[in-house]
């Protein structure tokens, strides 16, 4: 008997910072999604493609659940519910290391809203806690709910227990062929991930309050003539002058090393050398700002 052919959808869901786009780029395989240790920083629904001999999965990566302070966090709520109407299977994240707070019962009862989907509790950063954390934490999350289809502790970093949660979700999927073609690990374009790139080194060691303010326009991305360069353009978009004095850093520093830490990922990315050339400009209060959102792709 052939084993059943099956696809779907599924997104994880959490706190920020809770590790669901490391938990998206282990399954995938390859780093399509960013990450940083500021809350907050995935901002657009990137889906990851990860083939199995029975099926294919197709993981929504989303921003964190918070309390909306500006116009673009509100956008980044609504994209969320969106995606969670839409997918056949929700994984409700808590890290091992943290108890199960106000901010985890929220948002695991306001899984009442998608009655479609199936839930998953997985228990995160495994590799990080004991055995009676992981213990107390998946004890904890599994009393959220009732309708729980497994609860499942893991670690992205070490990939332990990985396959079971990949199983475990394609076994939830409907029947189906697959719903990209193989070899493909994501739907994002290149100008999207290079965009990526250069926020997430963009992000590496600023102050608190910056990391909201930053944005990545793409300008360009030329191979050069009779050369095995590829010229990349892109600007570095932030709300006031003092936040790009603090983007480019003294004499021009802070901005060389961004650029260093993101060509090396885009040359991986692109398979050529990269010729990479950052501008810093300011778009007062773009967060708050329709017009100026939807010109930045929000």
């Amino acid at each position: 008997m052939t084993e059943i052919e099956r696809s779907g959808f599924a997104t994880f869901v959490g706190r920020p910072n809770v590790g669901k786009s490391t938990l998206t780029n282990a399954l995938v395989g390859e780093k399509i999604a960013i990450t940083s240790e500021k809350p907050q920083t995935t901002r657009r629904a990137i889906r990851g493609i990860l083939n199995r001999p029975h099926g294919q999965l197709v993981i929504v990566d989303t921003p964190g659940i918070h309390k909306p302070r500006t116009l673009l966090g509100e956008r980044l709520n609504d994209l969320v519910e969106q995606v969670l109407g839409d997918v056949d299977v929700i994984g409700f994240c808590v890290p091992a290391t943290e108890k199960v707070g106000p901010g985890d019962r929220r948002i695991a009862a306001s899984l009442d809203g998608y009655g479609r989907a199936k839930k998953i509790a997985i228990v995160t950063k495994t590799d990080a806690a004991d055995r009676d954390q992981i213990t107390e934490r998946l004890i904890e999350v599994d009393a959220l709910r009732e309708d729980w289809a497994a609860v499942i502790p893991l670690s992205a970093l070490t990939r332990e227990q990985l396959d079971v949660l990949s199983d475990e979700m394609l076994a939830l999927m409907p029947e189906g062929p697959p719903l990209y073609p193989e070899g493909v690990v994501t739907d994002e374009s290149i100008e999207d991930r290079i965009a990526e790139m250069i926020r997430e080194a963009a992000l590496e060691g600023v102050r608190d309050e910056l990391p909201h303010s930053i944005a990545v326009v793409v300008d360009g991305v030329t191979p050069r003539e009779d050369s095995d360069l590829t010229d990349v353009h892109a600007s570095i978009v932030v709300e006031r002058d003092s936040q790009k004095a603090i983007i480019i850093g003294r004499k021009g520093s802070r901005l060389a090393e961004v650029g260093a830490r993101a060509r090396a990922g885009i040359e991986e990315l692109l398979g050529t050398r990269v010729f990479l050339g950052l501008h810093v400009k300011v778009a007062k209060e773009w967060q708050r700002d329709p017009k100026k959102l939807g010109r930045l792709g929000f």
